[in-house]
């Protein structure tokens, strides 16, 4: 079945087709350490992990780098302020090093209670820095960058079709519009390449190279890592949105500039979280929240925001509240009930997956990962007319995209019809917040014989 996916570059729905037959190299932006991820952070992980499973899903190897940024990524993505790193080390008391390594170990925690796929090489910036210097070199070389009295720059007058991912208005670029002037660059849109060291002080994260003791610009690592490992396999890479006019137009900018090739064939970015008013979750606005704080702290599973993110498509903003969290608990626990309620004792070496209802399903996901209409296919299969056998089938395969870790249920009791009445009503009054007839539900359930139990991954029944 034909895959199609929405590429920024062309501003369209495009049939996927890899450079190598049978096999996707896939680069997607990792964190930049020096802080905790919030869920708008991860609201795009879950994008491109739903990407990735839709790929593998589709029969191709996969082969999916992740960046850490660890340096060089400073508070204004132009070329402005201070490094992130260097910066939250100051926060902290601790050196930038121990606070890459703590924020690294958490974001990887985070993934894992989100259940995303873990990348096939996690790659530091720290570690890269020889070839990083090295695609300076012919930049140099190819007459592409020019020197100030703070670093090494790209000019970008130079390179042909700047703006060809961005769409942006160059001319209001140059008037210096979202852009703060520095009379040294030739350009307003002009981006460092390498950062010289203040003079008269050592910073924690510096190397030498031919043009003096400093730090890689931010946009560099990611040409120099996916050129080193996907080398001609460089299919789709992907971000947020707020990628696009800087980051990504830049690592295009300079990697076509060193190999006089097309840098990725897809571009793909996942929309804005934004909270309760329109306005966008981010750490600078002081209004982020971590899964921990979010969730975990409020006994919500994770995977219910796993859950929440698939009822928005990834290229439309995502608004977050208390109430459409409830609601994706809510509907998350319902989907574990429904499973349960067709599992039976040996169903897993009885049943076929429906051919009809994976046609349906794949078709959804393969146009540009349509997760809304996707889970709506799986409702329709649930209350099909196939037999519990098959139904069970069909759900696991499709698990295997969703990733809510459904086969964890498996052997769960099924409940009697009586019971998943009462349940369904229940769920409807917890949602409603109508805690008095919840009670009530708590208390006509367990006179049937049945515990209920309101526990981090929502209502669960069992026998007594």
């Amino acid at each position: 079945m034909k895959l199609y996916l929405y590429n920024s570059l062309t501003r369209k729905k495009q049939q996927f087709e890899p450079i190598k037959s049978g096999a996707v190299g896939l680069y997607t932006c990792g964190p930049t350490v020096y802080n905790y991820a919030h869920i708008g952070n991860l609201r795009t992980y879950i994008f491109e992990d739903i990407l990735k499973r839709v790929l593998i899903y589709n029969g191709y190897a996969v082969k999916h780098v992740m960046n850490i940024t660890d340096v060089g990524h400073l508070t204004g993505d132009r070329d402005m302020g201070e490094d992130k790193m260097e910066a939250g080390a100051a926060r902290e008391g601790k050196s930038a090093w121990d606070i890459a390594e703590y924020y690294t170990r958490s974001f990887k925690q985070d993934l894992e209670q989100l259940n995303v796929l873990a990348p096939d090489v996690w790659v530091k910036a720290t570690d890269t820095i020889p070839e990083q210097i090295a695609l300076i070199r012919t930049l140099e070389e190819k007459g592409y960058t020019y020197p100030t009295s703070d670093g090494i720059y790209f000019d970008t007058s130079k390179f042909k079709d700047y703006t060809k991912l961005s769409h942006q208005d160059l001319e209001a670029l140059r008037e210096g519009a979202r852009v703060e002037r520095n009379p040294e660059k030739r350009n307003a849109t002009d981006f460092a390449l390498w950062k010289f060291s203040p003079q008269g002080s050592k910073r924690q994260m510096e190397w030498d190279s031919p043009w003096g003791v400093g730090f890689p610009g931010w946009h560099l690592e990611c040409s120099a890592m996916s050129m080193k490992f996907l080398g001609e396999q460089l299919d789709i890479h992907c971000g947020g949105t707020d990628h696009i006019d800087v980051h990504h137009t830049n690592e295009i900018a300079q990697s076509e500039a060193a190999t006089g090739k097309s840098f990725f064939n897809f571009w793909m970015h996942g929309a804005f979280l934004i909270i309760q008013g329109g306005k966008k979750m981010a750490k600078s606005e002081g209004n982020f929240l971590t899964l921990e704080n979010a969730l975990m702290k409020n006994d919500i599973n994770p995977l219910v925001y796993r859950f929440a993110s698939f009822l928005t498509h990834y290229r439309k903003p995502m608004e977050y509240s208390d109430e459409s969290i409830e609601a994706a608990r809510n509907g998350l626990l319902h989907l574990q009930n429904q499973v349960r309620q067709i599992t039976t004792a040996g169903v897993e070496a009885q049943s076929s997956v429906s051919a009809e209802f994976q046609n349906k399903f794949n078709e959804t996901i393969n146009d540009d990962l349509n997760m809304p209409r996707a889970m709506a296919v799986i409702q329709e299969m649930l209350k099909s007319k196939l037999s519990d056998a098959r139904k069970y089938s069909t759900v696991m395969d499709f698990d295997r995209v969703l990733g809510l870790q459904l086969d964890q249920l498996a052997h769960d009791q099924a409940l009697p019809e009586a019971v998943q009445k009462l349940v369904a009503a229940r769920l409807q009054a917890r949602q409603d917040k109508d805690f008095a007839t919840s009670d009530q539900l708590r208390a006509e359930i367990e006179a049937l014989g049945y515990q209920v139990q309101d526990t981090p991954d929502g209502m669960n029944v069992v026998k007594k």
